[in-house]
């Protein structure tokens, strides 16, 4: 409990002191968001609001995961070290993306091919490591089991696997990318999410799960911290780097406890942000009716004239009965 404990405060406190820092350097730099024309024009007054804050988070986690570890002399573990290796590769492309947005002034970074194909590679990097690097003390972070609740399920080979695992990273870091949409929105569902695999992580036995239990209030911490800056009206966007990289570590998490179909739970508010892209997609081009009036789905309820702060404090709420019903539920399967 201290570790943890520990590591939550390290992520909340380094966030809350580096945010402003890095809110001055990129405004020094002239890295503002830039706004499509397209989406809704409440919008339009952010623009120039510096972006790219999500390196703050991921700085926050690495310096507070090593640094919990290094003042309580416990030793690191391999699933903790794939999650921070996924959370830190993918928001190393969406940093990419964001610099290519806000360097030539256009609301598009990074080339979709160029996008998908650097999600992939860290994506299947992760899958493979993780089902041939156990633990010392014998855990294995990930296998071939994919599981409702943990230890049960279909059991599948090692290819099988590792695109199963890519489908739940690119489906996750995408579905928080969709929902980095209003101001608050994502940091705080995530915080949220993580908040319930921390307690998941830490009412199981086993030095990888403790570490699991870290790692993940350390990004609860580093979350609520930068929350303070990004909550309604935002002083800084988190941008693609903090979407994509706290949708990995999300998604690994979920890989490493071997509740990859529970997350469909937990993260519920995600999936209903990619369902109301994918739904409005099909509808327009099968039918040319749009089902919502913009998507995704939050910006649905801004165009009926719901203030910014009641969508985003609504959608928290859906969160956290997600997240609570996919806690109950695992902890009913390990009891």
């Amino acid at each position: 409990m201290r570790q943890v404990l520990l590591a939550a405060s390290f992520g909340l406190i380094i966030t809350l002191f580096g945010t402003p820092v890095a809110i001055r350097a990129l405004v020094r730099q002239g890295y503002g968001q830039l706004i499509r024309d397209d989406g809704p024009t409440s919008h339009h007054t952010k623009r120039g609001t510096p972006t790219m804050g999500g390196a703050v988070i991921i700085a926050g986690t690495l310096i507070g995961y090593f640094g919990a570890h290094l003042l309580t002399w416990s030793e690191t573990t391999v699933s903790g070290l794939l999650v921070l290796f996924l959370m830190t590769g993918l928001g190393l492309v969406g940093f990419l993306d964001d610099y290519i947005k806000v360097a030539k002034q256009r609301s598009l970074g990074l080339r979709a091919w160029a996008k998908l194909g650097g999600q992939s590679l860290v994506a299947v990097t992760f899958a493979v490591l993780a089902v041939n690097f156990p633990d010392r003390s014998g855990f294995t972070p990930a296998s071939t089991e994919i599981s409702f609740i943990r230890d049960t399920g279909l059991g599948l080979g090692a290819v099988l696997f590792v695109g199963w695992a890519y489908l739940m990273i690119a489906g996750t870091s995408n579905g928080v990318n969709l929902t980095d949409g209003l101001d608050g929105l994502a940091a705080g569902c995530c915080a949220i999410v993580l908040l319930a695999f921390t307690a998941m992580c830490f009412i199981t036995a086993g030095p990888g799960q403790t570490d699991l239990a870290l790692l993940s209030a350390c990004l609860v911490g580093a979350c609520v911290g930068f929350l303070w800056f990004n909550s309604f009206p935002a002083s800084v966007f988190m941008g693609d780097t903090g979407s994509l990289g706290l949708g990995g570590a999300i998604a690994g998490l979920a890989v490493m406890t071997k509740t990859e179909v529970l997350l469909l739970l937990i993260g519920g508010i995600f999936v209903i942000e990619a369902l109301s892209v994918l739904i409005q997609v099909f509808a327009f081009q099968r039918f040319r009716r749009r089902v919502f009036l913009m998507a995704p789905i939050h910006h649905h309820f801004e165009m009926m004239a719901w203030s910014e702060t009641k969508i985003i404090l609504r959608f928290w709420i859906v969160a956290a009965i997600c997240s609570a019903i996919g806690f109950t539920l695992y902890q009913q399967s390990i009891a």
